[in-house]
């Protein structure tokens, strides 16, 4: 209980710094793109207005995902931090396509001269966005990094495809400066193309964890390690493990010798299972099942693993 507290606190401080400095960039671009005339900050200013509400899906999402188990939930509540991430990815989609249209209906359906000038205003405001986003995206992702959220690591996501599309706007802003006013509506389009890439990332990781994706390769070599490192456990036969949420369910299975008391074969798999979820902390639970290995057994796997 204490770990799920702590991150559901990592998580609640992050999202407070990411509402502040989404509400203010958001304001910001709106009125830089308005009194500027772009097109493309205005597309990137609704664009961080939306980074707004992701921001308390992500919230809701982390409060529900950390309520205890209960009788009809009696695995605990972690994917609905998948659903906030699936959420998001539909709210990256929404944004795009409304982005995408504003700036081709600009590009395409618009007499050149209709077509305005950015002012320098947009300029800054866009290179502001760009230091300011890319700055949230890596504290954002280091924070879900360390307590497994995929609901935060999506918010992440998100920050960074505001970033890339303050960039398509800064390219579209300084093209139209230089002549060629229909680079900044076309900057929209690009922006659209690169937060679509963006929601297909976050939905494809929400998906992985919602239809029991084994864990990283290499934390499942670890798991390995530390169970053929408990006293009494010749070897490890088999490791399954599956996503639930942000946390993992493992199952093993482990040889001990057939000589020994049940009491003694029931302590060696209750080793495993606690070296486990200390070692691991994303782990909720780890089933151990003990096979019993005779001693000639033993050996002769011993012999045949020197001759491989």
């Amino acid at each position: 209980m204490k770990f799920v507290n702590e991150n559901e606190k990592l998580a609640m401080t992050c999202s407070f710094y990411s509402v502040i400095a989404n509400l203010a960039l958001s304001l910001g671009k709106l009125v830089a793109g308005f009194l500027a005339n772009s097109a493309a900050m205005v597309s990137d200013g609704v664009h961080s207005a939306s980074d707004v509400l992701s921001t308390f899906v992500v919230v809701a999402g982390v409060k529900m995902s950390n309520k205890a188990e209960d009788s009809e939930h009696q695995y605990g509540h972690e994917r609905m931090e998948c659903v906030a991430a699936v959420i998001l990815a539909g709210m990256l989609v929404s944004v795009a396509f409304g982005i995408g249209y504003s700036g081709y209906d600009k590009a395409f359906h618009s007499e050149p001269s209709e077509l305005q000038v950015p002012g320098i205003m947009a300029l800054v405001a866009a290179i502001i966005s760009i230091v300011v986003k890319e700055g949230m995206f890596w504290y954002t992702k280091g924070v879900a990094d360390k307590i497994n959220s995929g609901a935060l690591r999506a918010d992440a996501w998100h920050h960074r495809s505001d970033a890339i599309s303050s960039v398509g706007a800064l390219i579209g802003i300084i093209g139209a400066r230089m002549g060629y006013p229909i680079l900044d509506p076309l900057a929209s389009i690009v922006i659209c193309l690169m937060i679509l890439e963006a929601a297909y990332e976050v939905f494809k990781d929400a998906m992985d964890k919602m239809v029991d994706h084994s864990m990283e390769e290499t934390d499942v070599e670890k798991i390995l390690q530390v169970i053929e490192s408990v006293k009494g456990v010749i070897h490890a036969d088999e490791v399954h493990t599956r996503m639930f949420g942000s946390r993992a369910y493992v199952d093993v299975e482990i040889s001990a010798d057939d000589n020994l008391k049940l009491s003694e074969a029931h302590n060696i798999a209750e080793a495993v299972h606690e070296a486990i979820e200390i070692n691991f902390p994303q782990v909720k639970h780890c089933m151990v099942h003990v096979n019993p290995v005779s001693e000639l057994e033993h050996d002769h796997s011993k012999e045949i693993h020197r001759k491989c």
